[in-house]
């Protein structure tokens, strides 16, 4: 058994009632449990309302399978335990005093809890299925599922507006060059997100900004400190005119050094993901907008975010996969593929990112109608979801598919979730 489950039956009350007395004897009366706390630090529950005798308590409680893991935690030694009126525990080993030496009235739910809801958290806890309520999960409404969705959704969208917030805190609160550092991320996709984000930081928006409308020069910035103009075969004259301009760029704005070739991935790349076809694509849009996110946000309809993308990088790039090497097919611009993609992982969290920053919900909303209007993603997960009979008709589906495996079903949080929740509930014996 887990902490956890002792957590849920405190929660929603799922125990018996009757003589409901402390281990020392103190008659018990559970008038509000308390909100329960998500985070690592502090009690279980605070804000609890708890008559002990003709006595009522407000404060927090503490939950542990056995009284001895008090003194195991520590929280005798942490002020913040100190608000604590009950100890809930699953079996009381050994008694436990508060700081000032009083006894803790502690109560065991040993032998309260109902055996069939027992089994069923055991039985989904030792699943050895990939969803570990597969199996069960058919008897559960439509509607609980719905909800479900949308609760992983808007998570999954707030976690990866969290690393936008992380640059913003970075870039000191510089909107434009947060936009444009996580776009320079997306553009790397899984591969190669660590170099594109290495290229930003030495590469500085402002000299983007500066040389926007000198196209040659551009090029040379952006490749250069790349390190993208050497050539993998012989020196090309093209490669070597951008290398000179780049060199003066270099001692004029004292640049860092360019990154080295061992900061770009090749490994299982199409040659349409190698990362000069990237940093072409990712430069063609720099170039294409002067302002990234107020072009970026005035978007309104897929066209126009499809549109803001499709950008035509410097010829070369278009003739070329590597510095050096000629291809057959032209690369003249992102595919819609890509561009999706980046809808999915860039836009959208700006999109709430933004709303937060501007205490604007409206801009949430936008990013959602925008994962609403995107073709659904099809992985091994999301077919697992559409098996069992979940709804996945766009990208909004997908996402929140991958939300709800990835936070809730593969570390088995059945417990958290409200499908998980409504099952055990269908399976509690009649009072």
């Amino acid at each position: 058994m887990k902490e956890d489950f002792l957590h849920y039956v405190w929660q929603y009350q799922y125990f018996l009632k009757d003589n409901l007395r402390t281990t020392a004897g103190e008659e018990i009366v559970v008038r509000t449990p308390g909100l329960y706390n998500r985070s690592d630090a502090g009690p279980d529950f605070s804000n609890a309302r708890i008559l002990l005798g003709d006595t009522e308590w407000v404060g927090s409680v503490e939950l542990h399978l056995l009284t001895s893991d008090w003194q195991r935690h520590r929280h005798q030694q942490d002020a913040k335990y100190n608000q604590v009126v009950l100890h809930v525990v699953w079996e009381e080993d050994e008694s436990v005093q508060r700081e000032e030496g009083t006894l803790m009235p502690t109560l065991e739910l040993k032998g309260r809890v109902d055996l069939s809801l027992q089994a069923q958290y055991q039985e989904l806890l030792w699943s050895q299925e990939e969803i570990p309520c597969a199996a069960q999960v058919p008897r559960v409404d439509s509607i609980y599922k719905s909800a479900m969705m949308e609760k992983t959704l808007l998570e999954r969208l707030q976690l990866k507006a969290d690393l936008v917030q992380e640059r913003l805190t970075q870039t000191r609160q510089d909107w434009e060059s947060t936009v444009y550092q996580t776009m320079a991320a997306g553009f790397g996709f899984k591969i190669n997100q660590q170099g594109f984000s290495q290229l930003t930081q030495v590469l500085p928006l402002s000299l983007i900004n500066r040389y926007r409308h000198v196209p040659k020069q551009l090029e040379a910035l952006v490749f250069g400190q790349a390190g993208l103009l050497v050539s993998l075969e012989e020196q090309v004259a093209y490669l070597q005119e951008l290398e000179k301009e780049h060199q003066y760029l270099t001692q004029k704005h004292s640049l860092s050094a360019p990154l080295p070739q061992s900061a770009w991935n090749y490994l299982r790349l199409r040659p349409a993901n190698f990362p000069a076809i990237r940093v072409g694509q990712w430069l063609a849009v720099l170039q294409a907008h002067h302002h990234l996110w107020a072009d970026l946000v005035a978007c309104d309809n897929l066209e126009d975010y499809f549109t803001y993308f499709r950008q035509s990088p410097p010829a070369y790039w278009q003739e070329h996969y590597a510095p050096g090497r000629t291809s057959a097919q032209l690369y003249q611009r992102i595919g819609d593929d890509s561009i999706q993609g980046l809808l999915i992982n860039v836009v959208a969290p700006l999109l709430v990112a933004y709303s937060r920053l501007q205490g604007n919900d409206g801009y949430q909303e936008k990013a959602v109608t925008l994962l609403e209007r995107l073709v659904k993603e099809q992985n091994k997960i999301t077919r697992i979801y559409t098996g069992l009979g979940f709804p996945h008709t766009c990208a909004a589906d997908s996402q929140a598919l991958l939300g709800l495996y990835q936070n809730y079903c593969a570390p088995k949080k059945c417990l958290h979730c409200s499908i998980g929740h409504r099952l055990l509930k269908q399976n509690l014996s009649p009072a």
